[in-house]
C-alpha cells in the first residue's frame, strides 16, 4: 500500500513516517504540508491511501480531499485530526473521505485501520461516531430530502457548482432547488440559509 501523509507539522509528518514504514504492507512516498501540496504528490506520486489532516494553511484538508476524489476517485483519503466535531466530521465525509481517524489513536491500531479502509471497510474512530450518533438534530420537515441535503452542503460552504458535482445533479436543477428552498423557508439569500441552518443544528 502506498502512502502519502499529509500535516502541516513536519514532526507529525516525521514520526508517521517513521512509525507506519515499519509496516511490512506499507510504503511512505512522500509527505505535504498543505493541501495545495498534496494534490501535487498525489498527481506525482499517485499513493493508494492518503492521511490528512485537516486544519492547514492555505488550502486545508476538506478542499484537498475534494479535489483529490473528483480528480482520482481510486484514491482513499483517512483523515488524521484532533478534531472531533460533528461540523468537521461531516465536512469530510461530504468531500469524499472513507475514514476519519483521530491522532491519538496507537499506531498500531491505526496501521490496522488503514489496512481495513484498503480492503473497502468505512472507518470511523469510536469517539467520531459517537460524536455522529448522539441526539440527533431537529429535522427540517418543510423540506425533501435533496432539498435538506442541499441546504447543508451550502452551510458547508459549498458551491453551486461542488454541490451539483456532488448529488450529481446539474447547476441549474441546484438554483432552483436553492429558489424552491428560499421560498419556502422565507429566506433572502445563502447567508440567511447557512445561519438558519446551524442554529437549527445547535
Amino acid at each position: 500500500m502506498k502512502v502519502l501523509i499529509v500535516d502541516d507539522d513536519p514532526l507529525v509528518c516525521q514520526s508517521l513516517e517513521l512509525l507506519l514504514s515499519r509496516e511490512n504492507d506499507m510504503e511512505i512516498i512522500g509527505t505535504a504540508n498543505d493541501g495545495a501540496e498534496a494534490i501535487q504528490c498525489c498527481e506525482r506520486l499517485m499513493p493508494d491511501m492518503v492521511l490528512m489532516d485537516i486544519r492547514m494553511p492555505g488550502m486545508d484538508g476538506i478542499q484537498a480531499t475534494r479535489t483529490i476524489k473528483n480528480r482520482w476517485p481510486q484514491v482513499q483519503i483517512m483523515m488524521l485530526t484532533t478534531f472531533q466535531d460533528e461540523h468537521n466530521i461531516r465536512l469530510a465525509i461530504l468531500a469524499g473521505a472513507e475514514g476519519y481517524m483521530l491522532k491519538s489513536t496507537h499506531v498500531s491500531n491505526m496501521a490496522q485501520q488503514l489496512r481495513a479502509l484498503a480492503s473497502g471497510v468505512s472507518i470511523l474512530d469510536a469517539k467520531v461516531l459517537k460524536t455522529l450518533t448522539g441526539p440527533s438534530k431537529e429535522e427540517i420537515t418543510e423540506l425533501t430530502p435533496r432539498e435538506s441535503t442541499i441546504l447543508e452542503l451550502v452551510a458547508l460552504g459549498c458551491s453551486n457548482r461542488e454541490i451539483a458535482q456532488q448529488l450529481f445533479l446539474s447547476e441549474g436543477t441546484v438554483r432552483n432547488t436553492l429558489s424552491l428552498i428560499l421560498d419556502k423557508l422565507e429566506l433572502r439569500d445563502r447567508t440567511q440559509l447557512a445561519i438558519y441552518y446551524w442554529k437549527r443544528s445547535l
